[in-house]
């Protein structure tokens, strides 16, 4: 991987290795607005209109840029319904990529994820996992499953500095197959780049240990690699024993111990949708049959054939390091700026975004107030820009009701690939820093309207007592009539 140095010491900054060739006008409220417009979206980032925000990081999901390959491949589509070759050009790089023989396509992950649990998973079965996400546990949860997550304690300390905090504790994978048995346990699942702790990766090491694991108990190992990019990176960056690997040949040694990889290519590849790969082609036949009732024919699977071919490229893309290093580059900019400030970070800097720790941000705030999303509205009122709640309201209810209080609060800033520029990243970093200086006047948030299912997407809040007023009234104080 090429490293570029600047002669001032002092200035060392991430040097992009592209250039900007189509740009997009941006607008900024100013602050009075952005009061009015976080209230009208119900205090919930993802119901702010994308022309009220500035600096949309909410996620990196089918919002990064494509390369002009990508874009110049789609233009050669195959829209045949059947016998697409689209489709073919589209296994070839699966097989380039993944070097495996079966590919089923879906819409994005989560569709994956559905396909995975109606197959697999039974009432009273137990899925291991490093950590959850919110969609695959609400799939594993709706047929009777129960997620069990065993990452190592590392992996849920903000401030412990270790490069894989996102490792499986494999002792307490093997006491968990010993206690409940292999035969409730339909796979172990193993997400390279634990999204909701701060895109935290795995070792190399640690991913074949899991699948070893899992073929001494005949256990079913599942790689979700829509985060893969990112991780494959700090592996060639942190781990000894891929310093002088290829990211090709790490890539292939992950896949060739798993039993099956599935993937959102809204953030693997830079396009839209998604698939499952296994060189197992009884699994594969499990599924194959429930791609065309929940997804579309067997050749495109709910995909649109413009964006499969941008797939292709994209998926190819993913094993050039100059190409995979910016995000996390960037990322690990964002978090040093602010970490210096004195901005309660997650640390070392992961994959995806940068992850500030709201329990320490306002350590005062009770859970019930949902510290992370009262953060991400204040931010939103800071500086037009929507971050995303990483925290309880990502979660879900209790059978009871009751609330499930997660581990971590979180306000994820993602980072978008290739879309923002340096300044803007520091842009983010100056209103995150005043923020943090005006911590004492955010107040937390209730429910006014909370559904049942995925609640963090669609719900609304509102603010406990007038805080946001007298955020935009100090933010006129000190910045005057900037924006």
């Amino acid at each position: 991987m090429s490293v570029v140095n600047f002669y001032k010491k002092d200035q060392q900054v991430p040097l992009e290795m592209h250039k900007v060739r189509v740009v997009q006008k941006l607008f900024l409220p100013n602050v009075e607005e952005r009061v009015a417009k976080i209230r009208e979206a119900g205090n919930n980032t993802f119901l702010l209109q994308n022309k009220d925000v500035f600096m949309d990081m909410l996620t990196d999901s089918g919002v990064n840029a494509m390369s002009d390959n990508q874009v110049a491949a789609s233009m050669q589509a195959d829209d045949s319904y059947a016998g697409s070759e689209t489709y073919n050009r589209l296994v070839s790089a699966l097989k380039t990529v993944f070097k495996t023989e079966y590919f089923l396509p879906a819409h994005q992950g989560r569709a994956c994820e559905n396909i995975l649990a109606e197959s697999f998973v039974k009432p009273g079965d137990v899925v291991p996992m490093n950590f959850h996400f919110t969609t695959t546990k609400a799939h594993i949860t709706r047929m009777g499953g129960r997620v069990e997550e065993l990452v190592t304690k590392a992996g849920l300390d903000p401030d412990y500095i270790h490069p894989f905090k996102g490792n499986f504790d494999i002792e307490r994978l093997k006491a968990l197959i010993a206690e409940v048995g292999a035969e409730h346990i339909p796979f172990v699942r193993i997400e390279a780049g634990t999204n909701l702790i701060g895109g935290q990766p795995l070792s190399m090491e640690n991913m074949l240990e899991v699948a070893q694991v899992c073929r001494e108990n005949g256990i079913m190992s599942v790689l979700d690699a829509s985060l893969l990019q990112d991780n494959l990176y700090f592996i060639k960056t942190r781990e000894e024993a891929a310093k002088d690997m290829s990211i090709k040949e790490i890539t292939h040694k992950i896949a060739d111990a798993m039993d099956l990889i599935y993937f959102s290519s809204r953030k693997l590849g830079f396009s839209r949708g998604g698939g499952i790969v296994s060189n197992n082609n009884d699994l594969i036949m499990k599924m194959k049959e429930l791609i065309p009732l929940f997804e579309g024919f067997l050749t495109y699977g709910g995909m649109e054939v413009r964006a499969m071919e941008a797939m292709a490229v994209g998926l190819l893309e993913t094993m050039d390091e100059e190409i995979i290093n910016q995000g996390p580059q960037f990322i690990e900019y964002l978090v040093k700026e602010l970490d210096e400030y004195g901005v309660p970070m997650v640390k070392p800097a992961g994959g995806l975004g940068a992850h500030i720790n709201a329990s320490a941000f306002l350590p005062d705030m009770p859970h019930d107030q949902y510290p992370a999303g009262a953060l991400a509205a204040a931010l939103y009122i800071a500086g037009g820009i929507r971050g995303m709640e990483r925290g309880s309201i990502s979660e879900q209810r209790n059978e009871d009701g009751t609330e499930n209080y997660a581990e971590l609060e979180l306000l994820r800033l993602a980072c978008p690939r290739r879309v923002f520029t340096l300044s803007q990243i520091k842009y983010c970093a100056d209103r995150v820093k005043w923020l943090y200086d005006n911590r004492h006047l955010i107040g937390g948030l209730k429910w006014k309207d909370e559904p049942q299912v995925l609640r963090f997407f669609s719900g609304r809040l509102e603010a406990i007592g007038d805080w946001q007023d007298k955020l935009a009234a100090k933010f006129r104080e000190d910045f005057g009539d900037s924006l």
